[in-house]
């Protein structure tokens, strides 16, 4: 019983270890800053044709599940 728990700890450490040390990097990593309220994305189709009842369509179909 003991080497079985043995066993399960030590596979344990070795399948947790390698993930937990994969965030950590010595490397930079580039922050690209954004404008505040500034929107850079591309535009939506439906809010140029300015039909309401599209967008609400569109919305009841996404957020029913919440």
């Amino acid at each position: 019983m003991k080497r079985m728990i043995r066993l399960l700890t030590v596979l344990f450490v070795l399948a947790v270890l390698p993930a937990g040390l994969a965030g950590c990097s010595i490397e930079p990593h580039s922050v690209t800053m954004r404008e505040p309220g500034v929107y850079k994305g591309t535009k939506d189709p439906l809010l140029a044709l300015q039909n309401q009842q599209a967008l609400i369509d569109r919305l009841k179909l996404v957020q029913t599940d919440r």
